[in-house]
């Protein structure tokens, strides 16, 4: 098991190279002078030469994409060109700082709703399969894995924000709220990102109880008399986590990408926000570095998932 263990790290640093690699190659062909972008139209050429110099254009492209990394791997971000001032630099780390917490906030709270209410569903479809619960809750995640964010971001802004105005449609905050004063702006974002990821992990529990619920243990068990709510939840349930673990880890590596759209629809001030909109004004180093942080979000998760795997089978732990 440790083997495998350290073949999954070293395929994730692996990926992470790779992702750098994307990453900086994008930056690299976005269309546009990235020095007009920057300054503006009426921009001296002097001015221009400046800024260019200042980005290292002139130098060779792996030249700058060392010095990248370099930066990178010493926690060292860069400067933001587009909020920095002639006598104030602005670091990259510093922006990123302000609006994580937003993020991380976004994120999980829709993974404290999900989670559990995805397991509950996927555990009534199981002990009712077959019934007219069991289809609805199917048809329902159905739906849901056939529309995607920015859809059921306009559904739910139509009927809660803009009909019965019950939420704001633009979720901000003032400096000062507290939690519960921002709940109201979190509704519908969280909202959005529960009803995208928790369909696939509804169907899998569903799969994954009803795939144990027919093994020979759970029949003897039926057979002596053992009540069906003490089935499900000591004997199934535990014995079904292994897949359940493993699609929840992925999803939630999914919500990494949902959060770029639902902070775009609903102006959220979080991270994905601030790289949408440094992508506008090409600022550089602040999309290299949210970039890289979202892929490595989505790399670690994916890599939870294998590990969660591998700890919990006993036919990877112990390969023949």
């Amino acid at each position: 098991m440790f083997t495998l263990i350290v073949r999954r790290l070293m395929h994730a640093i692996v990926v992470l190279w790779v992702v750098s690699l994307l990453v900086f190659a994008a930056t690299e062909v976005l269309p546009g002078d990235v020095a007009i972008a920057i300054m503006g139209q009426q921009a001296t050429p002097e001015a221009l030469e400046a800024i260019r110099d200042r980005l290292g254009l002139h130098r060779p492209a792996p030249v700058r994409y060392i010095e990248w990394l370099g930066g990178l791997l010493t926690g060292d971000l860069g400067i933001s060109l587009a909020n920095s001032l002639p006598d104030l630099e602005m670091k990259v780390s510093d922006l990123i700082a302000e609006r994580i917490d937003d993020t991380i906030r976004l994120a999980g709270l829709a993974a404290l709703v999900s989670v559990p209410l995805s397991i509950m569903l996927g555990l009534i479809a199981a002990v009712t399969a077959g019934s007219r619960t069991d289809r609805i809750i199917q048809g329902a995640t159905l739906c849901s894995l056939s529309v995607p964010e920015y859809f059921v971001a306009a559904v739910l802004v139509m009927f809660l924000a803009v009909q019965l105005r019950w939420f704001p449609v633009i979720s901000s905050f003032r400096t000062g709220e507290t939690f519960w004063q921002m709940i109201p702006a979190l509704v519908l974002p969280v909202a959005t990102l529960t009803i995208s990821v928790m369909a696939h992990m509804t169907r899998m529990t569903r799969a994954a109880v009803l795939n144990v619920l027919s093994s020979p243990y759970i029949e003897m068990a039926i057979l002596k008399g053992v009540g069906r709510s003490r089935i499900i939840l000591l004997h199934a349930l535990p014995n079904a986590l292994a897949p359940i673990f493993n699609v929840i880890a992925l999803n939630l590596a999914y919500m990494i990408s949902g959060v770029v759209i639902v902070e775009t629809v609903f102006n959220f001030p979080g991270m994905a926000n601030l790289m949408v909109g440094a992508v506008a004004v090409r600022d550089i180093p602040l999309v290299q570095a949210c970039a890289m942080i979202f892929c490595t979000a989505y790399v670690v998760l994916n890599l939870t998932a294998d590990l969660l795997s591998i700890v919990v089978n006993p036919r990877l732990r112990h390969p023949r």
